[in-house]
């Protein structure tokens, strides 16, 4: 019979297809899989209106078969097959789907959807093989035709001989190459692998016959191979198992089925949406993040299902990244795919799907919040650093969705808070949420600053990752209380007497705290009395919106040039230091020189930050010494 060639345009899709258009050549399993999957659901539906014609789900399968000598994988199903007539057009021209003509002429109901819908999936087994052989016996027909392609050159179609309805798929798989295994097809292991993957939940029963070395039954110690019919797919999926049957074992078994983690889910959520957009989704909260969650290596993502039959692993758009912890699983019937399955169109249906996902993440985590303090607060420990970068990262757009999940250490039994917690437990007279920044709970308690406010009866939040404070200024205010830090250079209440402040004002303090700023040029931006030290001499204070816990951070940063807190020395004017200083300014300007450089170091190191030159400091606490 003579070879049909493919239209101009069917080739060069072919051979586009064929090198660029599939990202992995494993997918050619799932394209097949899901091709037999939808020739079954066609007898199904015609069966809906046809009395003349049974379905029962009993005899519908799919079966893989394996022949190494003859280097082919066979997938036979036992669906509508195709006549000559179909296996011309559906076959012989390449991106007519012969499935989505027939959901358009078939509505689908009653939840069993078509996959197929661009005519290429099956021309995606040119990946891995070299020639395919169709063989196909449609429903209600005594004849069969076998149509044999070996690539872009062309195909043919003659009679063939089949004692039942439905197709096989013959594969005849390529030799390997220096670049690529395909002898990795014809194993089963791999090929149990690829269904598992990506089409475990297709709702009929995929077979093989799998070999297995077993004891023999008279003979200790010698084993024989076996050879036993399984069915790999488990075929219901979780998701669409009524949730009232179901426990927390089979979420969490299911969890680790996925290799989600290997770790035991804080929460999970199972949604069955059925409103603008139908899906289904099962979400995780993990106890633990992955070892690489805060490396730029990280993918997030849910996996993403159409009509149970995977699409892609991890679908990042469907998960803002400040819930990019989760883990979990989406299958909807609605999404507009692209021409391979593989990528997604962004259209409206996928947007609704994120928002819904996002509100749902967002009430899990306040219904932990709320209902299980001590395992949010164990979630909060290894993701709230992402909560918190979520609050800064674009211009604070997400501040309104993130900032009741958000806790922080307070001086108050040294607990975690909330923002809400905080405030309602405010003094009336207290006009700000207090604020301390530090590397850890136990130096920022060692502070000077933070005397004067516990002092004064106002708790204070410790912020020790080097996010928070940037979330904060991002935040500004919460229930209309700014955010104020302790180093601040005004805390929005006066501590010192009348009797210190005419004392700080006096024109011999003004010129000391002159000459002290002078002597640091470039230093600080003023010298004052403090009216926040009582026991501690000296402090660094800042003013303006950059303080001096954000200009250690910034400057561990590259490109992070010039950045500067405007720093102001404050002097305890009521400690013995002071009038130290008094003295040296009347008597000896060298030693005042001495003093003022030793307080400014100190400051430096109460703050955290380095020293410009160690070797001075040592030199100068000697010459105190000595």
């Amino acid at each position: 019979m003579a070879k049909k060639q493919f239209k101009a345009e069917s080739k060069r899709l072919l051979e586009m297809m064929i090198n660029s258009i599939y990202t992995q050549k494993e997918i050619f399993l799932r394209e097949l899989l899901s091709n037999a999957s939808d020739a079954m659901d066609k007898i199904y539906y015609k069966a809906l209106s046809d009395d003349q014609l049974v379905f029962n789900k009993e005899d519908y399968f799919i079966k893989i078969s394996i022949d190494k000598s003859a280097r082919t994988v066979t997938i036979t199903d036992t669906g509508i097959g195709m006549s000559k007539e179909e296996l011309d057009n559906n076959l012989g021209v390449i991106a007519k789907s012969g499935s989505l003509a027939f959901k358009s002429e078939n509505e689908a109901q009653d939840g069993h959807n078509i996959i197929g819908q661009f005519g290429v999936g099956f021309y995606s087994a040119f990946m891995v093989a070299d020639k395919l052989v169709v063989t196909s016996r449609a429903l209600g027909s005594d004849e069969a035709y076998r149509w044999v392609s070996d690539g872009a050159d062309g195909y043919v179609i003659e009679s063939a001989e089949k004692a039942t309805i439905g197709t096989e798929i013959v594969m005849h798989i390529k030799e390997n190459t220096e670049d690529e295994q395909y002898d990795e097809y014809l194993e089963q292991y791999r090929l149990k692998a690829i269904v598992k993957k990506y089409s475990d939940f297709i709702r009929y029963p995929i077979k093989m016959d799998i070999a297995s070395q077993q004891p023999k039954a008279d003979s200790e110690g010698e084993f024989e191979e076996v050879v036993e019919e399984q069915v790999l797919n488990s075929m219901v999926p979780l998701w669409r198992r009524n949730k009232n049957e179901l426990t927390d074992d089979d979420y969490n078994l299911f969890y680790m089925d996925k290799r989600y983690g290997f770790d035991k889910p804080l929460k999970h959520v199972h949604i069955s949406a059925d409103g603008a957009v139908v899906y289904n989704a099962i979400l995780f909260l993990p106890e633990n993040p992955p070892y690489d969650f805060y490396t730029k290596e990280y993918e997030k993502g849910l996996e993403l299902y159409s009509n149970g039959v995977l699409i892609m692993e991890k679908c990042s758009d469907l998960l803002p990244d400040y819930f990019g912890f989760v883990k979990g699983m989406v299958d909807s019937e609605d999404l507009s795919l692209n021409i391979s399955r593989e990528l997604l169109q962004h259209d409206r249906q996928l947007k609704l799907i994120a928002k819904n996902i996002k509100n749902k993440i967002k009430s899990m985590l306040q219904s932990l919040l709320k209902d299980e303090r001590e395992s949010y607060e164990k979630f909060y420990a290894s993701f709230g650093r992402q909560l918190k970068f979520g609050v800064y990262n674009d211009y604070g757009m997400n501040k309104g969705d993130l900032q009741d999940l958000l806790l922080f250490t307070s001086s108050k039994d040294k607990q975690l808070v909330t923002l809400a917690e905080y405030v309602e437990r405010m003094p009336e007279d207290q006009k700000y949420i207090y604020y301390a920044t530090g590397e850890s709970v136990a130096r920022i308690e060692k502070s000077p600053q933070l005397e004067v406010v516990l002092d004064k009866g106002y708790e204070v939040l410790y912020l020790t990752d080097d996010i928070d404070e940037f979330a904060l200024k991002v935040i500004q205010s919460y229930n209309e209380k700014e955010f104020r830090s302790i180093s601040s250079g005004d805390l929005g209440f006066d501590v010192n007497s009348s009797e210190d402040q005419e004392q700080a004002e006096t024109e011999e303090t003004k010129e000391l705290f002159a000459g002290m700023q002078s002597l640091l040029d470039g230093k600080v931006k003023s010298v004052k009395a403090s009216k926040r030290l009582k026991s501690h001499p000296v402090c660094l204070s800042s003013e303006g919106e950059l303080s001096i816990e954000m200009e250690k951070i910034l400057k561990g940063m590259p490109d992070a040039n010039g950045v500067q807190a405007d720093k102001v020395l404050e002097i305890n004017i009521n400690h013995d230091v002071f009038r130290a200083l008094q003295q040296a300014y009347s008597n000896d300007q060298e030693k005042f020189g001495l003093y003022t450089q030793l307080l400014y170091s100190q400051a430096l190191l109460i703050e955290g930050l380095s020293i410009e030159d160690p070797v001075e400091l040592s030199n100068n606490i000697c010459r105190v010494m000595v």
